[in-house]
């Protein structure tokens, strides 16, 4: 039997791979920037626990429209063109990457102006997160479709990579700098999207029930345990281990390594995720899915939770900054950063593995006409688990501190995976991707048959 083609060989796959690369590169970039200037703007008249709630508001006001608008997205990525989907809100997000970089280059930046975007974000996300997801298997062959989800994920963690890294670097230049360089990348990612030829799409529904449509998204969620299982276990995990929320406080009040700080810790779990991606690109997982998901959840609990505890830990061993010279240079080494850029490398490249496992199960076990509808419920969980999460952060730290918001969440991350893994034997007992093979549990019952 002749191996399946390699995603990256098949043209609309390498446009769709070009575009998605490009848009998070700009994504992440403009993300960091609004962080820091949010959280630069507040403690000009704040403490640090209430600017530290307003970079929570930031995360619930991009939640906001994702949790208004997921039932209305879902059956939209059903039913038109996912191409047309992703161009319109690629379009929305360079309109306001350009809009902040005139009030930042005209000095007329406000809170509001920031907020107004971050609610911009949202909509966009809420639209193109599911078209983005629905698109992929549309381009490739069925049994290319886990590398498929490798290889988009690089676009997607290598983005996360470059664009905190080169936000924050252009930041330190002049912001506006940093939002041109976005809204730059927004138009590459937006031509990239005209270069997909026609893919197929689901069957046109004529029943014009659009509101049992939308049920059914919800209810074969419900019943499929494995997937809800999946879907469940990363929005409570990561809802409580949201540090990355946080990192602007960190960057700039508990590390104090300024904006190009920032920009490499944003990096750090992007830098993880990619590792593992690339691995998974060339050797796909193909057993013992469910105890590698589980086993990976916990790891980063794990990883944010050392992350929480660096700077305390350093500081309790008498480890305080040095210097070293390396090629006529003299550089400051401060082994509370590093420990803190280390547990978040490990963090992201065990997440890395959750959404590995998530997306493949997601997508394989769902039918192409219903990829949508499930895709939305799926970035509902996400989005509550990251924009939501932080918004949990911005409130707890606002109570415990940043350092205890953090620590409280890596902790509560692992607690749930132990609890899922007992609730839903389910993921235990997945062993390959491959549907009919996957369960070994009586869903009716949850008990391992004999």
């Amino acid at each position: 039997m002749a191996a399946p083609p390699h995603p990256l060989t098949i043209h609309n796959f390498r446009a769709y791979w070009l575009s998605r690369f490009s848009g998070t590169i700009a994504v992440s970039a403009m993300s960091i920037v609004i962080g820091w200037q949010v959280y630069n703007i507040a403690r000009l008249s704040m403490g640090v626990n209430e600017a530290a709630f307003l970079l929570g508001m930031i995360g619930f006001a991009q939640f906001v429209p994702l949790f208004l608008l997921t039932p209305i997205v879902g059956l939209v990525a059903d039913s038109v063109d996912r191409r047309w989907i992703v161009r319109a809100t690629t379009t929305l997000l360079v309109v306001t990457a350009a809009t902040l970089g005139y009030l930042t280059w005209s000095d007329q930046l406000t809170l509001s102006a920031l907020f107004s975007a971050a609610v911009a974000f949202g909509v966009a996300r809420a639209f193109s997160g599911p078209a983005y997801s629905a698109l992929a298997p549309n381009l490739v062959p069925r049994e290319s479709l886990p590398t498929a989800i490798a290889v988009s994920s690089i676009a997607w963690q290598v983005g996360t990579i470059a664009g905190p890294s080169v936000g924050g670097l252009l930041y330190a230049i002049h912001p506006d700098v940093a939002y041109g360089t976005a809204t730059v990348l927004f138009l590459i990612a937006l031509l990239f999207m005209f270069l997909i030829g026609p893919v197929p799409q689901p069957p046109a529904q004529t029943d014009h029930r659009p509101l049992a449509r939308i049920a059914e998204g919800f209810r074969y969620v419900r019943r499929n345990r494995l997937v809800l299982a999946t879907i469940t276990l990363d929005l409570f995990a990561v809802l409580l281990a949201g540090a990355t929320s946080l990192l602007p406080v960190y960057a700039r009040d508990i590390l104090k390594v300024g904006s190009q700080g920032l920009g490499v810790l944003a990096a750090g779990m992007g830098i993880g995720a990619a590792i593992t991606a690339i691995f998974f690109s060339f050797r796909p997982m193909s057993t013992n899915v469910g105890v590698k998901m589980l086993i990976s959840v916990v790891i980063f609990g794990l990883g944010i939770l050392t992350f929480g505890v660096a700077t305390p830990i350093t500081n309790a061993l008498g480890l305080y900054p040095g210097r070293i010279d390396l090629f006529g240079e003299t550089f400051s080494v401060a082994p509370a950063f590093l420990l803190s850029l280390i547990a978040l490398i490990i963090a992201g490249g065990a997440d890395m593995v959750s959404v590995y496992v998530r997306q493949s199960l997601i997508q394989l076990h769902t039918p192409d006409a219903m990829r949508g509808r499930v895709s939305a419920v799926s970035q509902l969980t996400i989005s509550a688990s990251n924009e939501l999460g932080e918004f949990e952060s911005g409130v707890l730290a606002s109570v415990l501190g940043p350092v205890g918001a953090v620590v409280f969440g890596g902790v509560g991350a692992i607690a749930v995976t132990l609890g899922w893994a007992r609730l839903f034997p389910e993921l235990g007992a997945a062993r390959t991707f491959d549907p009919p093979d996957m369960l070994a549990i009586e869903p009716q019952h949850g008990e391992a048959k004999p």
